[in-house]
């Protein structure tokens, strides 16, 4: 069954609820999407990270071993994250535990474990965390790409954090942090599950209850910049971690979207048969993979992709993505690369659609993104009616997709 919109007025402000039924299995999910309260809206880099770690720590009241273990027994899952532009709790039960799960998520909402004891914990976890960061090279590479590409603005800096400003974080600001964003005119509400359409208000209103209303900030936008920029990050590594972006002129609710989705299909996101990887791996052999795709979100668009090879044939790869890219802008896609591509799409498109949580995330984001709940139907057949002629003439449109930065993590030559 398709995904429903309704509202529910809650202290004078109609907070959208997404429906999405589950008729199979005898399951209960909600989740709270605060808007515009991720990782961009960090005062200080990592706040959100470390503001959403704190919740998981439970209430005051029981303190976290035994507000985690209240939940074990009853096999509800009760968790806080963020990704960029999201502050999100989820709630997710069987539908026989889920007023149980609501009782919990009212006490950690009214009374969250904001204890001197509990902030040194997370801290030192998340320090603990950026440690370990140290020797991932990828999460190197793929971090100075961001400042790159981003650079002056929050997308720049980490979603952790880095050690600096995590040591200077105090419990206050945390406290701070929570009490601006998790408030009613800034949320949507997600549920799934065996509901009925009062049921599912009804358990709204109790999830809600302990918010109140706040400021809201409109969600900003920021776009990749297309300099040409590199950075080089010697370490000692036994390979080179090469990462590759630029800008993507798109808004998330353009519905010419769907052009590109396949256009990076065919460019480097369906791996073997890819354009990258068959020039990079099979006709070259210089990596086992190679990745790129398009990313579109209602704050920030952009090309990336990355590779890892040996040091020595770090400079050859570079050249051949260059490459790569250039001529796929030039020429497009042949009939045949469009043809795979609506087989692969149209064919496994049940597979996207498996779980609850797909279901349920797929309808948000169809919302959120502003292309209507309805619009994977949609998308689903501009694709099979899609014509080689717009499809290249789409790719010839965005030349900006050609002006590549490289975030790179090698080893020094002697």
């Amino acid at each position: 069954m398709a995904a429903t919109l309704f509202h529910v007025e809650i202290k004078g402000v109609k907070i959208p609820v997404i429906l999405e039924q589950e008729k199979r299995l005898p399951l209960a999910s909600m989740e709270l999407v605060f808007q515009n309260s991720g990782s961009l809206a960090d005062t200080t880099p990592g706040i959100a990270k470390m503001s959403a770690r704190l919740l998981g720590e439970g209430s005051r009241k029981e303190g976290a071993v035994a507000f985690a273990t209240a939940l074990e027994n009853r096999a509800v899952n009760l968790h806080a994250d963020t990704g960029r532009e999201t502050f999100v709790i989820t709630l997710e039960s069987l539908k026989s535990e889920f007023d149980f799960g609501l009782k919990k998520l009212d006490e950690l909402l009214r009374d969250p474990n904001e204890t001197p004891e509990a902030f040194r914990r997370v801290q030192t976890e998340t320090l603990g965390r950026l440690k370990s960061k140290e020797s991932d090279f990828d999460y190197i590479a793929a971090t100075k790409l961001r400042a790159i590409l981003f650079e002056g603005t929050p997308l720049a800096h980490p979603a952790l954090g880095t050690p600096e400003s995590v040591r200077a974080m105090k419990l206050s600001d945390l406290t701070r942090y929570l009490t601006a964003h998790l408030r009613l005119d800034n949320l949507i509400v997600v549920l799934g599950g065996q509901f009925d359409r009062a049921e599912a208000e009804a358990a709204v209103r109790k999830a809600l209850a302990p918010l109140e209303r706040g400021t809201v900030s409109p969600i900003p936008h920021f776009a990749a910049n297309g300099k040409k920029r590199r950075s080089v990050s010697y370490e000692e590594t036994d390979q080179a971690y090469i990462y590759f972006g630029s800008p993507y002129d798109m808004e998330a609710n353009d519905t010419k979207r769907v052009y590109g989705k396949v256009a990076a299909f065919v460019l480097g996101s369906s791996g073997f048969g890819s354009r990258l990887m068959e020039e990079i791996r099979v006709k070259r052999g210089l990596a086992y993979s190679a990745y790129g795709r398009l990313v579109v979100n209602r704050t920030h668009s952009y090309f990336s992709g990355y590779l890892q090879t040996k040091l020595e044939s770090g400079d050859e790869a570079q050249k051949v993505v260059a490459d790569v890219v250039r001529e796929f802008l030039a020429n497009g896609v042949t009939a045949e690369e469009l043809e795979g591509a609506k087989k692969f799409f149209l064919g496994s498109e049940p597979l996207r659609t498996e779980t609850l949580a797909q279901r349920m995330n797929r309808a948000f984001h169809e919302y959120y993104d502003g292309l209507g709940l309805d619009w994977a139907d949609k998308e689903l057949e501009m694709i099979r009616e899609m014509k080689l002629d717009d499809l290249n003439a789409f790719i010839k449109a965005h030349p900006e997709i050609g002006e590549l930065s490289w975030s790179i993590v090698t080893k020094k030559r002697k």
